[in-house]
C-alpha cells in the first residue's frame, strides 16, 4: 500500500518541471498576438531581444560565465542567434500580426524536430531513417490539412509564408548551432545571440515601422512575460532539465505544444478550433513525436 501512495506522489515532481515549460513556451505565441495590436512585429521582438540580452549580460557578469574565447566563436553565435532569434521570432510575430491564429502558427514552427533531422542528415552526417521520413510525409499532412482549411479565414497563404520563414530560422538555427555552437556557456553565449537580433531587428523596425509604440498596460505584461518568462524562464528550466537527465521527458512533451497553444488561442484569444483541426494536430503531434522517439 505505501508503494502504491507514494508512487504518482513522486511522479508529479517528476513531471511538473517539463510541463511548465510545455505551458510557458506556448504561452509565448498567446502573449505574442497579445501584444500586436500595440505596437510592430519587429518593434515587438526588438524589445524582447534587447530585455532579455540586457538580463543575461547582467547575470554572465555577475556570475561571471566565461566569454567566447575567439572572434570565430563570436561570429558563429551570432549567425546562429540570426536565425533562431531573428529570422524566427521576426517571421513568427509578422505571420500573427497578419492573422495566422495561435494554435496553427505553433502548429507549423513545432515541425521543427522533422526539418532539423533532415538538416543534420545534409550537414552533419546523422543518419536519418524511414521513421524520419515517415514523420516529415506525416507532418506535412498534417499541417496542410489544417492550414487549408484557414485559407478561407482571416489571414492569407502570404501570412503563412512568414511562419514557414520561422520554422526555416529555428530548424536552421538549430543544426547550425549544433555544428558550430555546442559548447557555448547560456548565460554570455544567449547574450550575444540575443544581443546581435536586437540590432537587427531595431533597424527593421526603424525602418518600416518608426520604432512606434503604444504603451498600454497590456503590452506592459505581454512585454515582459515575453522576456522573462519566455526568452529567460523557459531556457533556464530547460538547462535545469538536461543538468538533472530529464531532456527526453522534454522531447516527449515538445509535440504537445500546438495542441497546447490552440487550446489556449481557444480559450484566451477566441481562437477558432475545428474537428478537422483536432485531426490535424494529431497527425502533426504524431509524426512529431516518432522522429522524435527512436528506439
Amino acid at each position: 500500500m505505501k508503494t502504491a501512495t507514494t508512487a504518482p506522489a513522486s511522479a508529479l515532481p517528476a513531471l511538473s518541471l517539463p510541463l511548465l515549460f510545455i505551458l510557458m513556451w506556448s504561452s509565448g505565441y498567446i502573449v505574442g498576438k497579445l501584444a500586436l495590436p500595440d505596437v510592430g512585429p519587429f518593434t515587438l521582438t526588438f524589445i524582447r531581444f534587447a530585455s532579455a540580452a540586457t538580463i543575461l549580460l547582467v547575470v554572465a557578469l555577475i556570475s561571471r560565465a566565461p566569454w567566447p574565447a575567439s572572434r570565430a566563436q563570436v561570429g558563429h553565435l551570432m549567425v546562429a542567434g540570426l536565425l533562431m532569434q531573428a529570422l524566427q521570432f521576426g517571421g513568427l510575430y509578422m505571420g500573427l500580426q497578419k492573422g495566422v491564429p495561435a494554435g496553427i502558427a505553433a502548429l507549423i514552427v513545432g515541425t521543427m524536430p522533422v526539418l532539423t533531422a533532415l538538416g543534420a542528415q545534409r550537414f552533419l552526417g546523422e543518419k536519418v531513417g524511414p521513421v524520419e521520413w515517415l514523420g516529415l510525409v506525416g507532418g506535412l499532412v498534417g499541417v496542410t490539412l489544417v492550414v487549408g482549411e484557414q485559407l478561407a479565414g482571416v489571414a492569407d497563404l502570404g501570412a503563412y509564408l512568414y511562419v514557414v520563414l520561422a520554422l526555416l530560422g529555428i530548424a536552421g538555427g538549430t543544426v547550425y548551432q549544433k555544428k558550430f555552437c555546442s559548447t557555448m556557456d547560456l548565460r554570455t553565449g544567449g547574450c550575444i545571440q540575443l544581443a546581435t537580433a536586437a540590432l537587427v531587428m531595431v533597424l527593421l523596425a526603424d525602418q518600416f515601422e518608426s520604432l512606434q509604440v503604444r504603451w498600454t498596460p497590456t503590452l506592459l505584461f505581454a512585454t515582459g512575460w515575453l522576456s522573462l518568462v519566455n526568452s529567460i524562464g523557459a531556457i533556464s528550466i530547460l538547462f535545469v532539465l538536461v543538468r538533472k537527465g530529464e531532456a527526453s521527458k522534454v522531447a516527449g512533451l515538445f509535440h504537445l505544444v500546438p495542441a497546447v497553444t490552440a487550446l489556449l488561442g481557444a480559450v484566451l484569444l477566441g481562437e477558432h478550433f475545428s474537428v478537422v483541426n483536432g485531426i490535424g494536430f494529431a497527425i502533426t503531434a504524431a509524426a512529431v513525436y516518432a522522429c522524435t522517439h527512436r528506439p
